[in-house]
């Protein structure tokens, strides 16, 4: 029995709705995201949390529901670009976006504009809203758009961007500055950036049955 058809791609091609694809696109989301997170504000923030607080657990728990209720919302808007334009419009649109997210990777991120209040908010409440609002028309909400919109998988995107963020978030807040220590930001940097490009090159010239 052959498997069911899903909705057609960014390309025109009908995407299987199989396990396989959707082991695609989890895959894929939660290796980009987990790269372009490096050295991102939001993994600043993380840093920025546990120097202040000290408590690692509900900070964790944080970062993982602000990124769930990012990504959801972030993962929504592309499914509908993805029904709203036609496929060789959103061919180009992600193609484009993915081009875009190259050079946006490349450029340092400072945690300058994002402050964690205490007020009479607890540790959690705190991370939560922090992370909700850093993540706003940051990268990796940019590309969860883009990534469900290609993929049109929205459970296995929004699983593998959020998995991504907590790869890259979760050593920064247990080991702290540490982490930055240890990697080559820039290094990260240009893998990313390299993904985000041949993502964007094979979008735009409809290349391969991934695309």
């Amino acid at each position: 029995m052959p498997l069911l058809d899903g909705p057609e791609g960014a390309c025109g091609h009908r995407y299987r709705s199989g396990p396989l694809k959707q082991m695609e696109a989890f895959l894929i989301s939660t290796g980009i995201v987990a790269l372009a997170e490096m050295g991102d504000k939001t993994q600043l923030l993380s840093l920025l949390l546990a120097a202040r607080f000290r408590r690692s657990l509900p900070i964790i728990s944080g970062i993982l529901v602000a990124t769930l209720l990012n990504h959801a919302f972030a993962g929504a808007v592309g499914g509908w670009l993805a029904a709203l334009i036609g496929n060789d419009a959103l061919r180009w649109v992600l193609g484009l976006s993915f081009l875009a997210m190259a050079i946006w990777t490349l450029i340092p991120d400072k945690v300058d504009d994002v402050e964690a209040k205490h007020d009479r908010l607890g540790v959690f409440a705190v991370t939560v809203v922090a992370f909700f609002l850093a993540e706003m028309g940051d990268k990796t909400q940019v590309a969860t758009i883009a990534l469900a919109a290609k993929y049109s998988a929205f459970y296995a995107v929004v699983s593998g961007t959020t998995l991504g963020m907590m790869i890259a978030n979760v050593p920064a807040v247990l080991l702290g500055g540490k982490i930055i220590e240890m990697v080559s930001m820039k290094a990260v940097h240009a893998i990313a950036a390299a993904i985000f490009a041949v993502l964007g090159v094979l979008t735009l010239m409809n290349v391969g049955s991934l695309f």
